[in-house]
């Protein structure tokens, strides 16, 4: 019985010591990785135009902004977009952004009527197919792709994967008027078909782009990743048409013009790693 209670005893000694003294290969907890993953990003945000230049000239004798998108379409705009990105250890960032913007007031193109004025009844209201007015909304739709980079710059203790970002990136765009018409009336013939291409100020070119944000990443939860950037953007573009008609900025045929436009816009984004988060950094001894 003794030599039961001695083995008994020695047991739990053994269990208590490996309990709560310090092992020769304990680990102690230090500081989270930073993360070398991809991820994709939905997003939503408001944009919208100020000032810009251009070499056509208003019928008011207003040259400078006569046409750019300050000039076309009222804002604000809406903004949804998709991207992806490749965040690197080091915190650079290598980004794709595909954006699509329009009016958010739905029936946003300025001096609709001087810019089809050929088509409106000196009544201001456009005929349909059937005799009636038809009912027209103008508004303005954007496209743009780019790519491009930049860095997280870590303020958060602790969470070395988020921080104040800095980016810059360049694509390709295009913008056009689009014309929607009540679908319980009957169509507008002079908006139909092709006609239309000759109202819709369709153009290509090139934009540019700087934002200044902040990341953030979840150093526990997979779906907390977010980001929030104010951005600024140059678009330089020409007209994609063989023939335009604008009685405001006097336009009946090719429309040569060069069209320069500066955006500005504030755009949320929730992000989705594509990578698991990764585990801490352990010191063993």
């Amino acid at each position: 019985m003794k030599i039961v209670k001695k083995i008994f005893s020695g047991v739990f000694l053994a269990a208590f010591l490996a309990a709560f003294l310090p092992s020769s290969e304990a680990q102690i907890k230090l500081k989270q990785d930073t993360l070398d993953c991809p991820a994709i990003g939905f997003g939503v945000g408001l944009v919208a135009p100020f000032g810009g230049l251009s070499t056509a000239t208003a019928i008011d004798g207003s040259q400078s902004t006569a046409g750019t998108m300050a000039d076309l379409y009222a804002a604000p705009y809406l903004d949804f977009c998709i991207n992806a990105a490749w965040k690197f250890q080091s915190n650079w960032l290598v980004t794709l952004d595909g954006d699509i913007w329009f009016g958010a007031n739905n029936d946003n193109l300025t001096y609709r009527k001087e810019r089809m004025g050929d088509i409106f009844t000196s009544e201001d209201i456009i005929i349909s197919y059937g005799g009636s007015d038809g009912v027209v909304t103008c508004y303005n739709r954007a496209i743009a792709v780019r790519a491009g980079g930049g860095k997280i710059f870590p303020v958060i203790p602790g969470n070395p994967n988020s921080g104040i970002t800095a980016r810059l990136n360049a694509g390709w765009f295009m913008q056009r008027t689009v014309f929607s018409q009540n679908l319980n009336e009957n169509p507008v013939p002079q908006l139909s078909g092709r006609y239309r291409k000759l109202y819709d100020h369709y153009r290509n070119g090139l934009i540019l782009s700087e934002g200044v944000g902040f990341w953030f990443m979840s150093n526990n939860l997979n779906l907390v990743n977010f980001s929030i950037e104010f951005q600024v953007s140059q678009c330089l573009s020409w007209s994609s048409r063989k023939y335009m008609l604008d009685n405001r900025m006097g336009l009946n045929g090719k429309d040569g013009n060069t069209y320069f436009d500066m955006l500005y816009g504030v755009k949320f984004t929730w992000m989705f790693p594509l990578r698991g988060k990764s585990a801490y950094d352990y010191y063993f001894y």
